[in-house]
């Protein structure tokens, strides 16, 4: 006979953060210049927002840059001497890992030296919200103790650098957060799902990038971005709504809210939408970072709490979405 589940499911919160950014940063002009693209500083910044992207270089992998940042969570969440083995759980999210013969948290797993029970998520943009919601569930049965949740991109990979409407976006870099038993629930449950019909709006082949298949299309990420734009505003509120009652919590209660770094101008017309209140931070990340789909939302959570420290200890609303079309929200206590 199995032993029976235990009464009681244990609550969850968010630890701790860590962020990697790749060392090369490459601004609007220097953009336009490395790869012939008819397009200026003034034409990216007012459709998008950005300034500038990092851009990782061949030996700032996936499994590198994700470790790096899982590295930094469990350091901030004072488990230097334990290392790696803290976590008995790598949950990893990324839409540019492109090896399908072993999941990248594995790859980080060996990177970091550990040994700890690894699986992927393939939720792309709303990876890390739905990583989230996956260890908090976890930790609620008790199956686990310690999840690190990361989200690691290498855009550039799967970007056609020749693509204006795709290459001024999107970049690369890594984010984790530390998922731990708590006291009190500080990890709201997830508003969450996709509309696959809608998936063309933002999707890639599934073939190797035209590079590794020279005889085939090509293999990179393409978008429909008036369609995508106008499903992310029917889309996106709705689901912030919905995560705000799972929580339990209205928006006044709100200290910060991290959308997905899409673009600013996506992230101005979404928090007016919202209808958030004056003292509400928002995080404008992408302004400097560029959009880094699965890493996105943790790398933004990091800087955050760097530019705003005060904001530790406050509620925060969390969203992801994008290809797929998949989306998710929840409410946190930041750390």
């Amino acid at each position: 006979m199995l032993n029976p589940a235990e009464d009681s499911p244990l609550p969850a919160r968010l630890v701790s953060v860590g962020a990697y950014r790749p060392r090369t940063c490459l601004d609007n002009d220097e953009l336009a210049r490395a790869h012939a693209l008819d397009t200026s500083d003034a034409w990216i910044r007012q459709r998008t927002g950005i300034a500038t992207r990092h851009i990782a270089s061949p030996g700032e992998s996936l499994e590198f840059m994700g470790a790096r940042a899982a590295e930094r969570a469990l350091a901030r969440a004072g488990f230097t001497d334990q290392g790696a083995q803290a976590a008995d759980c790598i949950l990893a999210a990324s839409m540019s890992h492109l090896d399908s013969s072993q999941s990248l948290a594995r790859g980080i797993s060996k990177e970091l030296g550990g040994r700890h029970a690894t699986f992927d998520v393939s939720a792309a943009c709303a990876g890390f919200c739905v990583g989230l919601e996956l260890a908090r569930c976890l930790i609620a049965t008790r199956t686990f103790r310690r999840i690190l949740v990361v989200g690691a991109e290498r855009m550039s990979d799967i970007v056609d650098p020749h693509d204006r409407t795709t290459s001024v976006i999107f970049a690369d870099g890594a984010g984790a957060g530390l998922v731990c038993a708590a006291p009190e629930p500080e990890i709201g449950p997830a508003a969450w799902g996709t509309e696959g019909a809608a998936g063309r709006l933002l999707h890639r082949s599934p073939l190797a990038p035209i590079a590794a298949a020279p005889e085939g299309p090509p293999a990179y990420l393409t978008m429909r971005g008036p369609e995508l734009y106008r499903w992310v505003m029917g889309t996106v509120p709705r689901a912030a709504r919905e995560a705000l009652d799972k929580a339990g919590v209205h928006t006044d209660d709100l200290s910060a809210v991290v959308l997905h770094q899409a673009n600013d101008r996506m992230t101005t017309a979404l928090v007016a939408a919202l209808g958030l209140p004056p003292h509400v931070v928002v995080s404008h990340d992408v302004v400097s970072s560029g959009n880094t789909s699965a890493a996105s939302v943790p790398l933004a959570v990091d800087a955050l709490l760097a530019d705003h420290p005060d904001l530790s200890g406050k509620l925060a609303l969390l969203t992801g979405f994008g290809a797929g079309l998949t989306f998710a929200a929840q409410v946190v206590r930041l750390p």
